[in-house]
């Protein structure tokens, strides 16, 4: 049986405990979180989140890209969100490679030739929140009245750390 075949089973489950209630299409806590994709970072249980509270927008790395900021225009500017959260995690898998490294990988995997292209590892995780704390802040498509926090997860404790 595939996965999916297994999420379709669980998902029979989920549908008897939801219900037929309709949450409002606005997010209650009027928040937009830009976090990563990794398996091991379940956003609304670490952050007390119910179904319906925040936007939680998700790619490698928990990046701000062109995309993350468009889905962000949308949730403030259509949905009412006024609060930005990035946060990003220990143990992240865009901090094991270069894009030099990575390009020659592709290249040499996929007969596919990347380079240039920034796939945007970091080293650093602080600098790296702080990195697209700055993009949001110097973005015409996001209000200055909008807050902005950053904060990194640890993957092994659980724990959110704020970063200034």
């Amino acid at each position: 049986m595939s996965y999916f075949q297994n999420f379709m089973k669980a998902n029979k489950a989920y549908v008897d405990l939801h219900g037929d209630y309709h949450l409002p299409l606005r997010p209650k806590t009027k928040v937009a979180i830009v976090t990563c994709m990794d398996s091991r970072l379940h956003v609304a249980q670490a952050l007390g989140l119910a179904l319906g509270d925040a936007h939680i927008l998700r790619n490698a790395g928990g990046r701000v890209t062109e995309d993350m900021i468009r889905s962000l225009v949308i949730s403030q500017q259509q949905l009412g969100t006024r609060e930005i959260v990035v946060l990003h995690h220990t143990d992240c898998g865009a901090q094991t490679f270069t894009n030099e490294d990575f390009a020659a990988q592709l290249k040499r995997d996929l007969g596919v030739d990347v380079a240039g292209q920034d796939f945007l590892p970091f080293t650093d995780i602080e600098e790296s929140v702080r990195e697209d704390i700055a993009l949001l802040k110097q973005s015409p498509l996001i209000p200055d009245d909008v807050e902005i926090f950053g904060a990194v997860y640890d993957v092994d404790t659980g724990r959110m750390t704020e970063v200034r």
